[in-house]
């Protein structure tokens, strides 16, 4: 069995912090893969600035290089727009594989305000990566309150597909400064030197979704 990690988000665009956590939660938890869901539209956060799905998954795949990363929109093909039903259909449709969820401390602060959260934990593991200046936050929030006891010590990281569910692990690796709004600050038209990046759609056909053969989404 694969043992995949999950990153989901907006990408808007991607950039190496999102390439060096992944990278760390691979080697941290013993990962064959992490896949990038890039995100049709983050309920969460506002659409004004959003660059269209089509540069947004185009800027991941560019990142991404190489690396066993797998950048995809599936959450388009699959019809979901909140990770709780994303899980659920990945973990039926991939049940040769086993996923673990990655998230910032920055998301974990806020957590408790996602739909079902509650359901992803006992759906998946979950890997948090420290952040700078969220750690405090983190600690205080009502989902960390549910979930100290299901904290699991980051030595034994690499067990997380024998963990007993819900379970977290906090990571830390080299904070990387780069971030999504300074660059959307230095250019704000970014989205316009990727394929699509004048578009608002992309066509469903055109994405490519995680399978069991590692070549599908080859960046």
């Amino acid at each position: 069995m694969k043992r995949i990690g999950l990153l989901g988000g907006s990408f808007n665009p991607a950039h190496r912090g999102h390439r060096r956590i992944s990278l760390g939660a691979m080697r941290a938890l013993g990962l064959d893969e992490v896949w990038w869901m890039v995100s049709p539209g983050n309920p969460l956060k506002a659409e004004a600035g959003m660059a269209p799905l089509a540069a947004r998954l185009a800027s991941a795949r560019k990142v991404a290089g190489h690396a066993p990363i797998r950048p995809s929109a599936i959450e388009t093909e699959l019809g979901t727009r909140y990770t709780a039903d994303t899980l659920a259909k990945l973990v039926k449709r991939y049940p040769q594989h086993q996923f673990i969820w990655l998230m910032g401390a920055d998301n974990l602060a806020q957590f408790h305000r996602w739909r079902a959260w509650r359901r992803i934990a006992r759906t998946v593991p979950i890997a948090v990566i420290a952040r700078p200046g969220y750690t405090a936050r983190a600690h205080a929030s009502p989902a960390m309150s549910w979930l100290r006891r299901a904290v699991r010590p980051a030595g034994q990281a690499k067990n997380w597909t024998c963990w007993r569910l819900p379970a977290l692990v906090l990571l830390r690796f080299r904070p990387d400064p780069t971030s999504a709004t300074s660059l959307r600050a230095v250019d704000p038209a970014w989205h316009r030197h990727f394929p699509g990046g004048n578009r608002d759609t992309i066509s469903i056909s055109s994405v490519p979704t995680p399978s069991v053969s590692t070549d599908v989404l080859e960046p």
